[in-house]
C-alpha cells in the first residue's frame, strides 16, 4: 500500500506520529495490567462459579468486542452495503 505523500501546508494528525502511537500503546497496556491486577485483590460475588475466576470480565469483554466486529464485517456490512453505481443510474 503506497503512502500519499504530505503537502506542506498538510497538518499531520495525531496518529500519523510513531510515538505517539507507541504512547498511546504503552498506555492501553498499563490499563489492562491495572485492571488485572485489581483484579488479583478484588473479591467478586458471582453467582455462576466462573465469574469467580481470575481474568474472566477481561476475556468476556475481549471475547465480546471480537464478536461483535466480525458480526459487524460479515454479517451487517453486506446487508447495509449498496453496489458501487448505486448513485449513477
Amino acid at each position: 500500500m503506497s503512502k500519499k505523500p504530505i503537502s506542506i501546508d498538510e497538518e499531520l494528525g495525531m496518529f500519523d506520529k510513531p510515538e505517539n502511537v507507541k504512547r498511546l500503546l504503552r498506555i492501553f497496556y498499563a490499563c489492562v495490567v491495572v485492571s488485572l491486577a485489581i483484579d488479583i485483590f478484588y473479591h467478586k460475588h458471582g453467582i455462576f462459579t466462573w465469574e469467580s475466576f481470575f481474568g474472566f470480565y477481561s476475556v468476556y469483554g475481549f471475547v465480546a468486542c471480537v464478536i461483535l466486529v466480525i458480526v459487524a464485517k460479515y454479517v451487517l456490512r453486506p446487508l447495509v452495503m449498496r453496489k458501487e453505481d448505486y448513485y449513477n443510474d
